[in-house]
């Protein structure tokens, strides 16, 4: 075609440069099979504009000394659309040593200093099972000890015999999908389904990619661990940017997105040897002028090809650009470019090699292919279907998600991407598991009681099937008056139940009970351990599910009577906090109404006939404390609510010094100021203020509800309460009674039988 289009230009060209050859550039795949391809991904995005591939060739000159200007004079030839040099550059690396293994997998670890692989692994998917990667390259180590498992085959090309390639292959392969087997190192995602390899040896840049892509599915990742001359330093030496810089490799790239894959591209590292200059993508310039690589809304030479770019930081945070390393408003992320402990091999072929110096782009590109690998595999445990290359590509490197560079640093390099924020906050995949404060309660923040909850059940006997009991299907899923009375002289049992409104199941999932007096205000430094109890899996979809039994001993109960129950529910990807972890009452104030993975059942059920030696005589007496904040002097209200009959009476006794501090509406019976006591009549119905005032720090106010009520009608809804408000506005906490005829008959006969399976346990363990 060039000879017949100017014989006469063609035989000055020969002359200069000898006999020239042009080979099709693409020889991995058949036309047909491309063009297949391409028609897939042009029904997949709709953006995809397919290329000839057919119009690419690769130009051989018998004389050639002088790689620009064959260039230049290929391109004066008007049916030339462009002329570029790919001048394959070394693997993308800055490995100087094979140290020994040691405990260096840093990139693991939290932000800012890591990605969190180590909390991604505990969300089903997060450590990329179900998941595939193809590493485009040269050369691997198959057999290592890391990485054999995985059945990594070849799909294009060879696997050269160059220590410097397969060395730098076995690294890549290490940080990514390195197996969990105890030995060696561990990747970000080592529990991958499937990990393949596509050579450049033996093919091209772009054929390795090409190949590779009828074997790879929607959702799949493709890591492309190359690095091309983007330009030359004035002394002619390459500066290496990424693959994308040239026309065919961009093709190939826009082909393989656009097909759905996830690509992650090395950035390159510049002159390759740890110093200037860097590749910056946003002056970069192709041989037409155009600056290709500037993104910016105000650039129409900018092209996209979907991939995620990648430079390489420091491994210390802040973290800063390496200044070998590409930068510019393409780059997407980063990662560790140095001090990177993964697998290695040497000339002999080792297969049980590690380092711990592994480096630059080529170290920063996996990391972030295995983070890809995370968060495809979370995202689809939990809806089924994959995320596209561009959703991915936003979710790595969201600002709002990920950690930014050092605010020293002065260029644009990307995010480096925090698992842990991605999955939680963005993808959405984690567990939401809560108790109810209150029949009716959906785990959402809400201003209804917060001391009912029906979820902490406290027996005097074991049931045979917690499930079945307390459980979905149960019967008793809304019903409060389950718990009893703790029995003295005897072990008791707390039952907790819960639910989980989030997308993936929860399991590892565990239940702590404290205890404290009964209180109108629970505070942090009331609460006494009970223990703890692993619950079952909690489903999806709100299923109430129910645990084994935490025993209460004994030994540890100080008496009969009704407790307060604080029940916390911990899972490792939505964590309860405990005691410890409020610094402040505002803290305290926020946990109550907003954390759902805590609750108080401070709701008991009372006989309302009096004990035959009640005292006073008639009334049933019921104790609790009115306590002030752990902190400072604060604000409260303190209110009575009656839900009795006309005909109840109601009475109050409370210290004469809690008058001293709070400002009372009661109408006192009786005030004996020696015995700091105060007799106050309440009403039956309705509310009354008990006092206000600014109660004094970790004050204890001890009172007792005296109620007559002569209910006899079972069924009723009667009950009392008494609750603390903050300021008079906020509900912090309250105690409730509800009054149940026959209750003390049916909770007698429940401690006979807890009786009476005690004698017989303790008959067995003397036959035996």
């Amino acid at each position: 075609m060039l000879v017949e289009s100017d014989p006469a230009a063609w035989r000055k060209l020969v002359s200069r440069f000898g006999d020239i050859r042009l080979d099709p550039a693409i020889t991995a795949l058949k036309p047909d099979e491309i063009r297949k391809l391409q028609s897939i991904a042009a029904d997949r995005d709709p953006t995809y504009e397919p290329a000839d591939f057919g119009l690419f060739f690769e130009a051989h000159g018998e004389k050639v000394e002088d790689m620009e200007e064959f260039a230049g004079a290929l391109r004066r030839w008007p049916i030339m659309r462009s002329v570029e040099i790919e001048l394959d550059g070394p693997p993308p690396l800055v490995d100087a040593s094979n140290d020994p293994l040691a405990v260096n997998q840093g990139y693991l670890d939290p932000a800012p200093g890591g990605v969190d692989a180590r909390f991604a692994w505990t969300v089903t998917g997060g450590d990329g099972a179900g998941q595939a990667v193809v590493d485009v390259e040269g050369g691997w180590e198959l057999a290592h000890e890391d990485l054999s498992a995985h059945g990594i085959s070849l799909i294009s090309g060879t696997n050269s015999t160059s220590l410097l390639w397969r060395r730098h292959g076995t690294s890549v392969l290490g940080e990514m999908v390195a197996v969990d087997n105890t030995v060696g190192c561990v990747g970000i995602a080592p529990n991958v389904g499937s990990v393949r390899v596509s050579s450049i040896f033996g093919s091209t840049y772009s054929g390795a990619i090409l190949a590779a892509l009828p074997t790879m599915n929607f959702g799949d990742i493709m890591l492309i661990e190359l690095q091309t001359t983007a330009s030359t330093t004035p002394g002619g030496d390459p500066t290496y940017g990424p693959i994308e810089v040239v026309d065919i490799n961009y093709e190939a790239i826009r082909l393989a997105t656009a097909l759905g894959i996830v690509v992650v591209e090395a950035g390159g590292n510049g002159t390759n040897n740890g110093g200037t200059p860097a590749t910056n993508l946003d002056t970069h310039t192709n041989a037409g002028g155009d600056l290709i690589l500037w993104r910016d809304p105000s650039n129409p030479d900018f092209r996209d090809s979907g991939a995620i770019i990648v430079a390489a930081a420091t491994s210390a945070a802040p973290h800063t650009r390496l200044a070998y390393s590409t930068y510019g408003a393409r780059v997407d992320c980063y990662a560790w470019g140095q001090n990177v402990e993964t697998t290695s091999t040497n000339s002999g072929g080792s297969t049980s090699l590690y380092t711990s110096s592994f480096g630059g782009t080529s170290s920063a590109s996996p990391i972030v292919a295995g983070a890809a690998l995370s968060v495809q595999g979370v995202f689809q445990d939990a809806n089924g279907f994959r995320l596209s290359p561009r959703q991915v590509r936003t979710l790595l490197s969201d600002p709002a998600l990920n950690t930014a560079p050092s605010m020293a640093e002065t260029t644009a390099m990307g995010m480096m991407p925090n698992l842990q924020q991605i999955i939680t906050t963005s993808v959405g995949m984690t567990p939401d598991i809560y108790l109810r404060d209150f029949v009716g309660d959906t785990g959402e923040p809400h201003m209804g009681s917060i001391s009912a909850s029906p979820d902490i059940i406290a027996r005097p006997v074991t049931v045979a099937d917690p499930q079945a009991s307390f459980g979905a299907g149960s019967g008793t899923e809304n019903a409060s008056n389950l718990g009893f009375t703790v029995q003295g002289g005897q072990d008791n049992y707390l039952y907790v139940r819960g639910l989980n409104q989030g997308p993936v199941n929860a399991t590892g999932a565990t239940a702590t009970v404290f205890w404290s007096e009964v209180s109108t205000l629970v505070t942090p430094d009331l609460w006494n351990l009970v223990g703890s109890t692993a619950m079952p899996t909690l489903p999806t979809g709100e299923v109430l599910t129910c645990a084994n039994p935490i025993t209460w001993s004994s030994g540890d109960i100080p008496a009969e009577g009704h407790y307060c129950f604080v029940g916390l529910l911990d899972h490792p990807n939505d964590p309860a906090p405990g005691p410890a972890d409020f610094g402040d009452w505002d803290n305290f104030r926020n946990f109550i109404r907003n954390n759902n993975n805590v609750t108080w059942r401070n709701f008991n059920v009372e006989d309302p006939a009096p004990a035959p030696n009640a005292e006073p005589k008639g009334f049933v007496a019921m104790p609790f404390l009115v306590p002030g904040a752990f902190d400072e002097p604060r604000d409260f209200v303190v209110e009575f609510v009656g839900k009795l009959p006309r005909e109840a009476k109601v009475m109050l006794e409370l210290p004469v010094n809690f008058l001293q501090f709070m400002e009372s509406e009661l109408k006192f019976e009786r005030i004996d100021r020696g015995k700091n006591l105060a007799v106050a009549v309440l009403p039956p119905s309705g509310r009354i203020r008990i006092g206000r005032g600014l109660m004094p720090a970790k004050a204890r106010f001890r009172m007792r509800l005296l109620v007559a009520a002569g209910i006899k009608k079972k069924g009723a809804d009667y009950s009392v309460a008494v609750r603390q408000l903050y300021r008079g506005e906020e509900e912090v906490g309250r105690v409730t009674w509800k009054l149940e005829p026959g209750r003390r008959d049916f909770e007698k006969k429940e401690a006979e039988r807890a009786g009476g399976k005690a004698d017989r346990k303790a008959k067995d363990r003397k036959a035996v």
